[in-house]
C-alpha cells in the first residue's frame, strides 16, 4: 500500500502550510468566518456553564434563530449581489412587505393560491427592475432613487392594505412546504441554503458573476471589455426583487399574516450584513458566505440580547456601531 509522506502531506494541505489563522486571513470572507466561529463557542461554553440563565444551545432557542436568520438571509444574499455591483437598494424592506400582501389579498378574494405566489414573485422582479431602470437612466445615485421608491411602496402598501394587518391561512402543501420542522430546524432555513448554493454558482461559478464584480470594480473597463454594465446592474436589481419577494413570502407563511410596518428596517439590517460579511460599500468586492453569516451574526446577537434580558433597542446600537467599524476594517485589509 502506497502511503505519502510527510512533505507530500504538508504539501497538500493549506492548514497544515501556513496556519488556520493565516488562511482564514487569506480568505475572501475570512474575517466574518473567524468572528463567527469565535462567538458560537464562546456563546456554547457559556450555556453549558449557566445551562439555566443562558439557554443558547437549548433545542426552543435553536428553533427561534433558524426561523429567524432565513428571511434576512434570503433578503441580504440579493443586496450582496447588487453591492458587488456597485449600487444599492433601500426599498428592499416596502418590496418585501408589498409582495406578501398582495399575495395575502389575492389568496383571499379567491384567486388560486399558486398564482398568487407567482403573481407576488413578478412584482417583485418588477419592483427590483423598475428600480435599476430609472437609476441606469437617470444616472442617479441608486441610494437616492430607491430611498424614493422605498417611500412609494411604502405609501402603496398603506393604501393596499388599509393601514390593516391581512390574514394569510393557505394551510395543506404550500404551508408544508415553507414551515414544516426537521428537528429544531424548520425548512425555511434549508430554503436559505438552497439560495445560498444557488447565489454561489451564480457569483463563482457563472460568467454574470464576474460580471458583477468588473461592473462594481470599475464601470467603465468593464464596458471596454464588452460588458454592459447598465444590463448588469439591472440584472442585479431584478435578483435582488425576487429574492425579497420570496424572504416575504415565506416569512408571511410562518407567521400567518402581513402587517404595514412588518419589513420597515430590512433594508439597513440587510445593507450591515453585508457588510459585516465584507462587502465593499463602493462595490466590486463581496462574498455569499459573508452576507450569509453577516446575517446570521446580527440575529446571533439580538439572541445573545434576549438571552441576557438586555433592552431591544442595545441591537440598533450594535448594528451601528458595527457597520462603521466594519467598514473601517474593510477598508483597511483592501488596501493592505
Amino acid at each position: 500500500m502506497h502511503v505519502k509522506n510527510s512533505n507530500t502531506l504538508k504539501e497538500s494541505s493549506p492548514f497544515i502550510r501556513v496556519g488556520i489563522l493565516t488562511w482564514l486571513r487569506m480568505h475572501k470572507a475570512g474575517n466574518i468566518i473567524l468572528v463567527f466561529g469565535t462567538l458560537q463557542v464562546v456563546a456554547i461554553i457559556f450555556s453549558l456553564i449557566f445551562p439555566e440563565n443562558f439557554r443558547y444551545v437549548s433545542k426552543s432557542n435553536m428553533q427561534v434563530l433558524f426561523r429567524a436568520i432565513p428571511p434576512l438571509g434570503i433578503i441580504a444574499l440579493g443586496v450582496n449581489l447588487l453591492m458587488i455591483s456597485g449600487e444599492f437598494d433601500l426599498s428592499v424592506g416596502s418590496n418585501f412587505t408589498l409582495t406578501a400582501l398582495i399575495m395575502a389579498k389575492l389568496f383571499n378574494n379567491d384567486v388560486s393560491l399558486f398564482a398568487a405566489f407567482f403573481a407576488a414573485l413578478l412584482l417583485g422582479a418588477f419592483i427590483g427592475g423598475f428600480n435599476g431602470y430609472i437609476v441606469v437612466k437617470s444616472r442617479v445615485p441608486s441610494f437616492i432613487i430607491t430611498l424614493g421608491t422605498m417611500w412609494f411602496w411604502r405609501g402603496m402598501i398603506l393604501v393596499v392594505s388599509k393601514a390593516a394587518s391581512e390574514s394569510f391561512l393557505p394551510g395543506g402543501f404550500f404551508e408544508k412546504l415553507f414551515t414544516i420542522s426537521i428537528g429544531p430546524m424548520q425548512v425555511q432555513f434549508l430554503w436559505l441554503i438552497a439560495i445560498v448554493m444557488f447565489t454561489w454558482v451564480l457569483l463563482e461559478r457563472h460568467k454574470l458573476g464576474n460580471h458583477f464584480f468588473a461592473v462594481g470594480g470599475n464601470k467603465q473597463a468593464a464596458g471596454a471589455l464588452g460588458i454592459n454594465p447598465n444590463r448588469v446592474k439591472i440584472i442585479a436589481f431584478i435578483i435582488t426583487g425576487v429574492f425579497t419577494a420570496f424572504a416575504g413570502i415565506i416569512s408571511t407563511t410562518r407567521v400567518h399574516s402581513i402587517s404595514p410596518i412588518q419589513g420597515e428596517g430590512l433594508e439597513l439590517q440587510a445593507i450591515a450584513a453585508c457588510v459585516i460579511g465584507g462587502t465593499a460599500l463602493m462595490g466590486g468586492h463581496g462574498t455569499v458566505l459573508g452576507a450569509f453569516l453577516g446575517a446570521a451574526l446580527l440575529y446571533t446577537i439580538q439572541d445573545f440580547l434576549l438571552l441576557l434580558r438586555a433592552p431591544g433597542f442595545y441591537l440598533r446600537m450594535f448594528v451601528g456601531i458595527v457597520i462603521v467599524v466594519a467598514a473601517i476594517l474593510n477598508q483597511i485589509l483592501r488596501k493592505e
